[in-house]
């Protein structure tokens, strides 16, 4: 009897593979010992993926797709029923829940590595990065904010929130966060406010 389409072997061996990199992470990865983990060989993962540097970003997008609370920060973002401030407030909340904790670990991991071989994590750094500012800028165009100061205003936030995580990583004070992350969001609204009115009276 053949397998479920949604469990191909490619698709079990991605499984594993990520599995194994959230759990162990992504330095001093080999072929061998993914394959020795997922239960396959360098032969098999070679077929299915034509390099480890492919396996390996298949596998993060993969991991990444785990954390169902990082998309709803966006589908947050994007609600204008809400006021900006209680937005961002909440988006914090939603990124520093104790869920996430193993996705912040890999993205770390990843950053120091990138610095390096920024080639082998292209995909991953465009997902969790570029992408970020992109759908945050995007929220800010939405209250009127001129698009060059919301993109300013994005890639100021998002940095704020990737200092946050190195911060819960390696203090662990979860309310510490939330309190600097509010008193930000109040400045940034304020900010956003005072750039989508300035525009408008121009």
């Amino acid at each position: 009897m053949s397998q479920p389409p949604e469990e191909t072997e490619r698709t079990r061996l991605l499984r594993l593979s990520a599995d194994h990199i959230l759990a162990h992470g992504v330095a001093g990865l080999s072929l061998r010992g993914i394959g020795k983990a997922v239960g396959s060989n360098n032969r098999m993962l070679l077929y299915y993926f034509g390099s480890k540097e492919e396996l390996i970003a298949a596998a993060l997008t993969e991991a990444g797709g785990r954390f169902p609370l990082l998309e709803r920060i966006f589908e947050l973002l994007d609600d204008r029923d809400q006021p900006l401030r209680t937005r961002l407030e909440a988006a914090w909340e939603l990124l520093s829940a104790d869920e996430n904790l193993p996705f912040h670990r890999v993205f770390f991991e990843v950053l120091g590595l990138a610095g390096y071989q920024r080639e082998r994590f292209d995909a991953f750094l465009d997902a969790v990065a570029t992408n970020w500012r992109g759908r945050v800028a995007t929220a800010l165009r939405a209250e009127g904010v001129p698009a060059e100061q919301a993109d300013d205003l994005a890639r100021e936030l998002v940095s704020l929130w990737r200092g946050l995580q190195l911060d819960l990583l390696t203090a662990g004070d979860r309310m510490a966060t939330l309190r600097v992350n509010a008193a930000a969001a109040a400045a940034f609204a304020a900010r956003a406010g005072a750039a989508a009115s300035s525009r408008s009276l121009g």
